[in-house]
């Protein structure tokens, strides 16, 4: 299979070069371990990473990656709950001190929101039992009926996932004692452009 074999070759060139020049932090990240002070939500879209995006070195950042950079509320019933386990630990095992949620355009799981994810699964698929998330959001762009609902949607959702990290009660505590800060921001595929959520006025802009 060449595509693996192609990450096998990106592999040693990391191990011959990068992993040379930071081998001192590697070292110090092996024996004091991790205390990465941003966790950042964001897509697992191939197309946008987070690592590349804002240019982050190994040990900074405790990423959590899923279908659209959505963040369930807080509940306790049944279900795996791998979302919200990863919040957990970024903020009481770390201590993180900010949480980015990082949506972005063309987003595959905003289209499935609006139009259904059928991937062949019969009857509801995993896809959309997920992006029942935004099911409420979704339904408010629909009724709206914006020029550009795909966009609208994905801003939205980005809000959203905020809504619900706060119902998480370890964060809305520390969010009101300043300990803790959540950010919105939006990543442009097409021209590169990062915009920033103003949760004064609810507008995001550029960086």
């Amino acid at each position: 299979m060449p595509e693996f074999a192609a990450l096998v070759e990106g592999y040693r060139r990391f191990r011959s070069d990068a992993y040379v020049q930071q081998k001192e932090r590697f070292d110090r990240l092996a024996s004091d371990g991790q205390a990465p002070p941003i966790m950042v939500i964001s897509c697992c879209d191939s197309r946008v990473d987070p690592a590349t995006i804002f240019d982050t070195v190994p040990g900074q950042v405790f990423a959590l990656r899923n279908v659209a950079n959505l963040v369930p509320p807080f509940e306790t019933g049944g279900g795996r709950h791998g979302v919200s386990a990863a919040i957990e630990f970024g903020v009481l095992g770390l201590k993180v001190k900010h949480i980015v949620v990082l949506g972005h355009a063309q987003c595959g799981g905003i289209t499935a929101a609006l139009e259904g994810g059928d991937l062949g699964m019969p009857g509801r698929s995993f896809v959309d039992d997920w992006v029942d998330i935004i099911g409420d959001a979704r339904d408010r762009v629909i009724e709206q009926a914006p020029a550009d609902p795909q966009t609208a949607l994905e801003l939205d959702a980005i809000k959203v996932s905020l809504d619900n990290l706060r119902t998480f009660p370890f964060i809305a505590e520390r969010e009101q004692a300043g300990e803790l800060k959540l950010h919105g921001a939006y990543f442009g595929i097409a021209h590169g452009i990062l915009h920033v959520l103003d949760e004064q006025n609810g507008e995001f802009a550029p960086a």
